[in-house]
């Protein structure tokens, strides 16, 4: 269980992000995304918490979360991850740990922070270039919040999750549109070259980091993307 720090007992307002082991995958498909959002909502009145935002991407989470006791607050995020936990290695057929810990909690201390990191929450697919727009985003509880001062001034948790994020995102999103496997994608020398092409022109990933993430030899990534 995620321990808490003792300054959050002045709070009933945490961000909360989840996330997968070595920053993987932990919601490769709709149906999981669609069966992590239902067993928040079935957990939440056995714990007494309410909802307040959430975004769910391919390998994070961000939650928003109203509790009025940090031990519900850990039981919840404990029992929801387990649950997920179960299903996606029975589904996926494999055995180990899915989160990369239990869960990182954030203290929002005032109304002005709450609904910043509401915007944060909701612009998270904006950042990572998936969409143009929050309310665009399908797996999240976006609403229009009430006019506040929304700006920078509060540093929010962050997982190291753009860059790794945005290249995982895009080629999912590539996958989808071209209907087909991370597997078939690699032995299609043209549809890689443009998934590359895509990936280093349009969103400035590095060669580096779009061979490690489609587990490919980077000499061979460059070699592709040097191609006339």
């Amino acid at each position: 269980m995620s321990r808490v720090p003792r300054m959050y007992l002045n709070t009933e307002y945490f961000h909360i992000i989840t996330q997968g082991i070595n920053k993987n995958y932990i919601f490769n498909e709709s149906t999981d995304i669609k069966l992590y959002i239902k067993k928040m909502y079935e957990l939440k009145n056995k714990y007494n918490i309410k909802i307040i935002a959430y975004c769910i991407m391919n390998n994070h989470a961000h939650i928003l979360i109203n509790s009025k006791t940090i031990n519900n607050l850990s039981k919840y995020m404990h029992d929801l991850n387990t649950i997920y936990a179960c299903y996606y290695n029975k589904k996926y057929k494999r055995i180990g740990y899915v989160f990369r810990d239990r869960y990182k909690a954030e203290g929002i201390y005032s109304e002005k922070h709450l609904y910043n990191c509401i915007n944060y929450i909701y612009n998270n697919p904006v950042k990572a270039k998936i969409c143009c727009k929050p309310e665009d985003y399908l797996y999240s509880n976006y609403k229009k919040i009430k006019s506040v001062n929304i700006n920078n001034e509060y540093a929010f948790m962050d997982i190291d999750e753009d860059t790794s994020d945005t290249c995982n995102s895009i080629i999912n999103k590539y996958l989808n549109e071209n209907n087909c496997s991370i597997e078939e994608l690699k032995k299609n020398k043209q549809k890689l070259y443009s998934l590359i092409v895509l990936l280093k022109k349009d969103y400035k990933i590095s060669l580096r980091n779009i061979a490690m993430t489609l587990n490919i030899n980077r000499e061979t990534v460059r070699k592709l993307f040097n191609q006339k």
